[in-house]
């Protein structure tokens, strides 16, 4: 028939469409099953993907605020940063003192002999590897310098094995040639550096410098010594970093000392409190992305991949009750004494700016009770948030290798699916080709008989 497609040769039957029917026809539901099954459990792996990294950056940042001592409401100051600078930390306390530094910390360098031919010159002019040893106090740093090896290959070796460990080395060259200079970001008496080994770098070494104790005064009571030009243990709660010595009056005399003070700063404390509202809004904002609800033009709602998630539910609730607990000793216990609000559709926090600043002229003690410490807001979010975060064994990882196990265990059922779908295709092919050929055999058949028949109706005539 014109129009139509044929691939029958004996029945003029379209058998391939036949074919392609009935196998789509046995395919669908299946496959319809497998298709939404796996875009949910990908559309959700994403989505708890999202929730899991924007938890460890939660949670990293309450570390960063435990240790830091923002919400102490203190920050200190130095007359003259070009000999120390100061922080503080947890522990502070409002006050001031002199310093006097009369000698900074220094490292360890030395240098090997000199190789007249310049930083190409071969170290190892045999045939077997040596070994530099580079010794700095218990520690010691083997270098294996191959056969022909040259000083340049050396330094880049002892750079590439050893820098993130505080070594270092570099290659001085003048008229007379180049030497190689080691040194260390190991500061203090005892840190000295020496050579050994069979590679002849360690014969004919110079020391340039001998380590040294950094050297100060607090208040000019008693002589004190650093191994590091940065000094946490000198005072509660402040770090000091050394940066130069004490400058002497032009016109001679003693060296002059600087002053630290540490004193109350209630915009370093609403930065902190502004840096907590941020962190935790961004959690928050992150849930309420993949649990959104969107009304369509039609009048249809789409949920998010992560809507009614017990989970995730389970894990605004304990930030929440967290949130909401009361904490401290002094006269605030709450967020919302000293201005931090809530919006009750969204969940987000803000700052009452009016509120905040009169609470923290008078009670910047109790904000910091309020999120420091170990019972104290920060260290209860974060163990809060433990048990949804652990990389292994944790509510969200074990939900991802949930679904990760479903998408793989649904990528099974696709191959079976099509190994079946491909043996149906053949079965039905063969069967539909072999009704062709019996079709086409009964036509011949037919035809046959048929032209026998015309024979016999229709005699010649003598």
């Amino acid at each position: 028939m014109a129009g139509t497609s044929v691939s029958g040769i004996g029945s003029n039957i379209d058998t391939q469409a036949i074919v392609k029917s009935l196998v789509d026809s046995e395919r669908a539901p299946k496959q319809t099953q497998i298709n939404n099954q796996t875009l949910k459990a990908t559309t959700s792996l994403s989505s708890i993907g999202k929730i899991q990294a924007a938890l460890d950056a939660f949670r990293g940042a309450l570390d960063n605020m435990k240790t830091a001592s923002s919400f102490s409401g203190l920050s200190g100051t130095s007359t003259d940063e070009k000999v120390a600078t100061v922080t503080t930390g947890n522990g502070a306390a409002a006050g001031s003192f002199t310093l006097l530094v009369t000698q900074l910390a220094t490292a360890s360098k030395i240098s090997t002999k000199v190789f007249s031919g310049g930083a190409s010159s071969v170290v190892n002019a045999g045939t077997s590897p040596t070994v530099l040893s580079i010794k700095q106090g218990a520690d010691t740093f083997d270098v294996s310098i191959p056969a022909g090896a040259t000083l340049q290959q050396v330094r880049d070796s002892i750079n590439s094995q050893y820098a993130n460990q505080g070594l270092s080395a570099n290659i001085l060259t003048d008229a007379n040639g180049s030497r190689m200079v080691l040194t260390s970001n190991k500061t203090g008496e005892g840190s000295d550096l020496s050579l050994s080994g069979n590679s002849g770098l360690e014969t004919g070494t110079s020391v340039l410098a001998t380590p040294q104790n950094a050297k100060y005064k607090i208040d000019g009571v008693v002589d004190m010594e650093s191994k590091s030009n940065t000094i946490t243990d000198a005072v509660s709660g402040i770090t000091l970093k050394l940066t130069g010595i004490s400058p002497t009056p032009s016109g001679g005399g003693s060296p002059t000392p600087l002053t630290i003070t540490v004193a109350a700063d209630t915009t370093t404390l609403k930065s902190a409190v502004k840096g907590f509202v941020d962190t935790y809004n961004a959690l928050i904002k992150a849930a309420n992305t993949e649990t959104q609800v969107t009304t369509n033009a039609d009048g249809s709602l789409t949920t998010g991949a992560l809507t009614g998630d017990a989970s995730l539910r389970s894990l605004l609730s304990s930030v929440r009750n967290e949130l909401n607990s009361m904490g401290g000793t002094g006269q605030l216990k709450s967020l919302a004494q000293f201005g931090v609000e809530t919006d009750q559709k969204t969940g987000l926090l803000s700052i009452d700016d009016k509120v905040f600043s009169a609470a923290a002229l008078t009670n910047a003690a109790d904000i910091n009770g309020i999120f420091s410490g170990d019972t104290g807001l920060l260290a209860r979010m974060k163990s809060a948030t433990d048990s949804f975060a652990q990389k292994n064994t944790g509510v969200f990882a074990a939900r991802s290798t949930s679904l990760s196990d479903s998408l793989n265990d649904l990528k099974k059922q696709q191959d079976a699916l099509d190994a079946r779908m491909t043996a149906l295709q053949t079965s039905l092919t063969a069967k539909y080709t072999a009704m062709d050929s019996l079709v086409a055999k009964l036509r011949a058949q037919s035809d046959s008989i048929m032209t026998t028949l015309n024979a016999l109706n229709n005699p010649k005539s003598d």
